[in-house]
C-alpha cells in the first residue's frame, strides 16, 4: 500500500486486483495532482502479468465532486485537459477490466474518469452529472464517452442541461451496471466470482477484442473535441465569465458569445 497521499494504491486478491482509491474526502477533486497520481499508478502496473483487473474507488461519502475549476482557466486548461484525456484513454485502453465503485456525488471530471471503466457499481445514494454547462463550458471526455454508454439522446440531455441523475435512473439508462448498498464490496465479489478464476491471458484477449474499436474511435473524437474546447470555446466571453463567477461565488453575466 502507498503512503498517506491523495491516492491510495493497494494490491488485493493475491495481488491480482489493483485498487486505486481517491483519498481526499469529502470532495475527492480530480485536479492535476490526482490525475498525475492515477496516471503513474496505471503506467507502473498495467503491464504486470499477474494483474486481472483494476478497481477505482474513493474514500468518504462521495466519489468525486469533479475537476478543479481554477485549472479550467485559460492559462491552465490546455495542460490539465491533455493530462485528463491521456488518463481517460489509458483507462479505456487498459488490457484488463476496470471496475468502478461510486458513492454519493460523481460529477464532472470525476464522472469522466468513471466513464473510462468497463462497469460501474453504485450505491443507492449515488448521483451522476456533467454540470459543466452551468459554467458555460462543456465536458470533452464525457461528450465522447457518454453517448457510447447511454445512447445519444440521454447523453445529450445530461451534457446540454448539466442536470444530475440518481442511481436508479443511472441504472435504468445503462450508466451503472450494478446498484448495491456497498458498491465496493459488490465489485470485489464480482471480481472474485467472475474474473479471478479466469485465465489472465484469455481475459486480456477478451478485453482487447471487446474494446479495440472503441479505443480507436475515442482517440480520434477526443482529439477533435479537445481542439474545439481550446481553440473555439475558450476564445469566447462566456466560458471565462462562467468559470470566474463560480470562483468568485457570484452570478455570471452572459453575453452569449
Amino acid at each position: 500500500m502507498s503512503d498517506d497521499s491523495a491516492l491510495e494504491v493497494s494490491w488485493l486478491c493475491d495481488n491480482s486486483l489493483l485498487r486505486l482509491k481517491l483519498n481526499r474526502p469529502k470532495a475527492n477533486i480530480v485536479d492535476e495532482q490526482m490525475i498525475d497520481l492515477l496516471q503513474l499508478a496505471l503506467d507502473e502496473n498495467l503491464d504486470n502479468p499477474e494483474l486481472s483487473a483494476v478497481l477505482l474507488t474513493a474514500e468518504g461519502p462521495n466519489f468525486s465532486f469533479g475537476a478543479s475549476v481554477p485549472e479550467h482557466l485559460p492559462d491552465q486548461c490546455a495542460k490539465m485537459l491533455a493530462k485528463l484525456h491521456k488518463l481517460v484513454l489509458t483507462l479505456i485502453a487498459a488490457p484488463v477490466p476496470v471496475l468502478c465503485s461510486v458513492r454519493g456525488f460523481c460529477f464532472g471530471g470525476g464522472l469522466e474518469v468513471a466513464l473510462g471503466s468497463n462497469m460501474i457499481f453504485a450505491s443507492p445514494d449515488a448521483n451522476f452529472g456533467q454540470p459543466e454547462m452551468t459554467l458555460a463550458v462543456f465536458a470533452p471526455a464525457a461528450s465522447c464517452l457518454l453517448p457510447e454508454r447511454i445512447g445519444q439522446a440521454m447523453a445529450e440531455d445530461l451534457l446540454f442541461s448539466g442536470r444530475s441523475i440518481d442511481a436508479t435512473t443511472a441504472l435504468s439508462c445503462g450508466l451503472v451496471q450494478f446498484l448495491e448498498d456497498s458498491p465496493e464490496d459488490a465489485a470485489l465479489d464480482y471480481f472474485d466470482k467472475h474474473l479471478a478464476p479466469k485465465s489472465k491471458f484469455a481475459l486480456r484477449q477478451a478485453v482487447r477484442a471487446a474494446r479495440g474499436d472503441v479505443v480507436e474511435r475515442m482517440k480520434i473524437k477526443l482529439d477533435s473535441v479537445e481542439k474545439q474546447y481550446l481553440q473555439e470555446l475558450m476564445a469566447g466571453h462566456d466560458p471565462l465569465e462562467g468559470l470566474t463567477a463560480f470562483i468568485e461565488k457570484r452570478q455570471p453575466n452572459w453575453e452569449h458569445c
